[in-house]
């Protein structure tokens, strides 16, 4: 029986189940898909908001705010890329100007770190902002990371310590007789519904569920690499009732989202991308000009699991002893995950177990990057392993060592998509035209698999298995 069942494994999930793994506690997580950030935490906007935006009283300002002031270290713990570039929230008229005023005092009453600009100052620190632009709210804190890479190291940090993964389980069945029962095979005392835009389907194997999530989708492209930076900060336009607005964001890996609309869909597989696209275009310019649309290399959709209570739902469930909802976390969810899994674990979770913190505890070893070495560090490394010297993705030069070490992690790579969001084979210009048969090649090596097996996207192991866990 396990004493904790965390159900998803996105952001809340992962960050939740590293938080515990500090525990003497048995903890699992159950994931339908076949890796970790699957979901909306593998397609969103990579932002961590300062905090500046939701309304007052509300989990999302509390948690948002929390949250952002926890990225730095979070990342440093857990070896993920974060960056703080600050952004702007600009006006293009006297009453989107007026607007800003109260997006600024918002900011100062929650201590955020904030100036105001006039166009001129704004057009000097962004050249590229439309000539439209007559005001902007300088965020300095606002941040931005890859949300895969914080799932996946937490995740596997969670496994070095004890915390089983269980993937490609779809929990289908959920009984309560003073322990929950989950697909009749597992047990465990507590559960945490961290099921994204699932999360009110699983509360209804059990019971009616008071809230209603209805998915919001967003598309975004992603331009290529450029010498010539378009933006050095994340441009927002004034939020509305539909959200953030279409944003201009420069990403970790020096790339540029352009995105998202927001339309709500009934379907909660809907990740296809549209003519929605063109809104995407259109209102992008309102903002920012000189949007090179020929270095489009990608687009994708990911759907936010908005609820109709309007905030986060982050409570014990009043009915069932032990149930704990984490759901509706929309926007601005991503910034507020550490908050929110420190809030869980200390004020739902220990509060029902007399545990202590482990006296021994394993810290992930940073997988090599050689595009963020000095070259005498990367012949030093090449020296030791030669397959480090052996590039197998041009566009992001990628190298094989890189691609094994991902592949044999305690959570390994198995499919072509899970290598390419770890170590970025696949993510350049050329979307993985040149590199993808080898990267094909070398899992079916690596892993001893026949063909059949090898999809871009498909079938990966059930449980990360405890000699998994021995690799690091």
């Amino acid at each position: 029986m396990y004493d904790v069942a965390i159900i998803g494994a996105g952001i809340s999930g992962c960050l939740i189940a590293h938080r515990l793994s500090k525990y003497n506690l048995k903890v699992a997580v159950f994931e339908k898909d076949n890796d970790v950030a699957e979901g909306a935490s593998g397609a969103n906007s990579a932002i961590i908001h300062s905090g500046h935006d939701p309304l007052d009283n509300t989990l999302k300002a509390r948690f948002n705010v929390e949250g952002n002031r926890m990225y730095e270290s979070l990342c440093d713990e857990i070896g993920a890329a974060f960056k703080r570039i600050g952004a702007l929230v600009v006006a293009v008229s006297e009453k989107e100007a007026e607007a800003l005023d109260i997006l600024y005092n918002r900011a100062r009453s929650r201590d955020i770190e904030c100036e105001m600009l006039d166009g001129k100052k704004a057009h000097e620190i962004e050249p590229n902002l439309s000539d439209d632009v007559i005001k902007a709210l300088s965020l300095p804190t606002t941040g931005i990371v890859t949300p895969w890479e914080v799932c996946i190291n937490a995740m596997e940090e969670a496994i070095l310590n004890g915390v089983d993964l269980y993937l490609e389980t779809a929990i289908n069945n959920l009984t309560y007789d003073g322990i929950y029962h989950l697909n009749d095979i597992y047990e465990a005392k507590v559960i945490i519904d961290a099921a994204g835009v699932y999360a009110d389907d699983i509360y209804n194997l059990l019971g009616e569920c008071r809230y209603h999530i209805n998915p919001r989708k967003g598309e975004y492209f992603i331009l290529d690499h450029s010498s010539d930076k378009l933006v050095t900060k994340i441009i927002y336009p004034l939020p509305s009732e539909k959200g953030k607005g279409v944003l201009v964001v420069p990403t970790v890996h020096e790339n540029i989202l352009l995105g998202p609309n927001s339309d709500f869909t009934e379907k909660k597989d809907d990740l296809g991308t549209s003519e929605a696209l063109e809104y995407v275009r259109n209102n992008v310019r309102k903002t920012v000009k000189n949007i090179d649309f020929s270095k489009v290399i990608h687009t994708y959709a990911g759907l936010r699991p908005s609820g109709d209570l309007h905030d986060f739902v982050i409570e014990e469930d009043e009915k069932y002893k032990g149930f704990i909802h984490v759901a509706c976390i929309e926007s601005p969810g991503l910034a507020s995950a550490p908050a929110i899994a420190r809030y869980v674990v200390n004020e739902l979770v220990l509060p029902k177990f007399n545990t202590e913190v482990k006296s021994e505890y394993k810290h992930r070893k940073k997988h090599i990057n050689m595009n963020e070495l000095t070259l005498d560090e990367k012949n030093q490394i090449i020296h030791e392993d030669g397959d480090y010297g052996k590039i197998i993705c041009r566009c992001e030069k990628i190298s094989l060592g890189e691609i094994k070490d991902v592949i044999h992690r305690p959570l390994g790579a198995k499919t072509i998509k899970a290598i390419k969001r770890r170590v970025r084979p696949g993510m350049g210009a050329c979307q993985g035209g040149f590199c993808e048969p080898l990267v094909f090649n070398i899992l079916k090596k690596e892993l001893n698999l026949d063909e059949k097996a090898i999809t871009y996207d498909g079938e990966g192991s059930n449980i990360v298995s405890s000699k998994a866990k021995e690799l690091l």
